[in-house]
């Protein structure tokens, strides 16, 4: 089981702040396959990964990242400054 959390647009999207899933990815990559099966909301958020930033234990990740030992992956916008 791993935490999933959203932000801005993302959670906004989904419907949702983050979820607990059971997966078997072993990579960030992996996991967003699995979560685009879950639904229409999801294959949407999730189609531009261009679009989008992950990190795995508040660590800034890519999409080969590890996540067997992970016990969160955070899926957001790109950071803007300011």
């Amino acid at each position: 089981m791993i935490d999933v959390l959203y932000f801005a647009w993302v959670r906004e999207r989904i419907g949702i702040p983050g979820e607990s899933v059971e997966s078997r990815a072993t990579t960030v990559g992996e996991l967003v396959d699995e979560l685009r099966g879950r639904g229409d909301r999801y294959r949407t958020v999730l189609a531009d990964l261009d679009s989008l930033r992950f990190a795995v234990d508040q660590e800034l990740a890519e999409l080969d990242t590890g996540i067997v030992e992970a016990g969160e992956v955070a899926i957001f916008p790109p950071m803007t400054g300011g």
